[in-house]
């Protein structure tokens, strides 16, 4: 499978020095509206700076990088969120205290549209937001499984649970492309198969998908693309099937699970 002919996010020769070390080098990849397209690599590859220097939590030393058409380099990461382009953390981001449905409104913050005043006197705009904001957390804790776990505080929850309300969290914020940071990181492997299936769900309700994940059998199973680096630098690229029999990524990463 080839490269999508008109890119949603679009990587170029993207590099990352820490000093003399090179983390990333000169990267470049496309994701097209509407794919899922995986990061996969050892320890070390490159895969989280690659993903802290797209969405702005890293400047890179080189390259480009445009998102629905504009460059985001050099923008903050509150900028890159409220331009669409939102990411979950390998350690789920969430308040312990607060209810589900409360996270999930707390996520909408980066694109609220209403300011300071218009909140501390409840004008007719900050209403309509927030029955707007209202409506979309019914709607996710159903597609999200956690309509019994509405009123439990987040510290409450299933670490399962926990992981599913961080990617909820995200959701909030209406994302164009989201990008999820090993979101079967330290799950059972039925609550991986679970988090492909959910993430299967949002991919046909139109959310594009970029994946960084350790489980194979996850990535193999919904990914349009497969991107693999190494030593920071892209080893291969191309559908599950092909990039799975590629020897190099047999001999750098997939070993016997190829």
């Amino acid at each position: 499978m080839s490269a999508p002919a008109t890119a949603l996010l679009s990587v170029r020769d993207l590099s990352v020095r820490f000093g003399g070390l090179i983390a990333v080098g000169e990267v470049t990849f496309d994701i097209g509206e509407g794919e899922i397209v995986s990061l996969i690599g050892p320890n070390g590859a490159g895969k989280t700076t690659t993903i802290n220097a797209i969405t702005g939590f890293v400047n890179p030393t080189a390259g480009s990088v445009r998102f629905a058409g504009g460059e985001i380099v050099g923008r903050r990461p509150e900028q890159v969120a409220a331009a669409g382009l939102v990411r979950t953390f390998q350690n789920a981001a969430m308040f312990g205290s607060m209810t589900v449905a409360e996270n999930l409104a707390a996520g909408r913050f980066i694109t609220q549209r209403t300011g300071v005043w218009q909140t501390l006197f409840r004008s007719p705009a900050f209403a309509r937001e927030e029955r707007d904001i209202g409506k979309h957390v019914d709607e996710l804790v159903d597609l999200l499984g956690l309509g019994a776990r509405r009123a439990s505080t987040a510290r409450d929850l299933p670490y399962g649970e926990q992981r599913v309300l961080g990617l909820g969290i995200a959701l909030m914020a209406q994302p164009k492309l989201l990008v999820l940071d090993e979101p079967a990181a330290g799950l059972s492997p039925d609550e991986a198969r679970a988090m492909g299936r959910l993430i299967r769900k949002l991919h046909g309700l139109g959310t594009t998908v970029l994946l960084i994940e350790h489980n194979m059998s996850l990535v193999m199973s919904i990914s349009d693309r497969v991107i693999v680096l190494k030593q920071g630098r892209k080893l291969a690229e191309g559908a599950p099937e092909v990039v799975r029999k590629h020897p190099e990524v047999v001999e750098a990463y997939l070993g016997a699970e190829a």
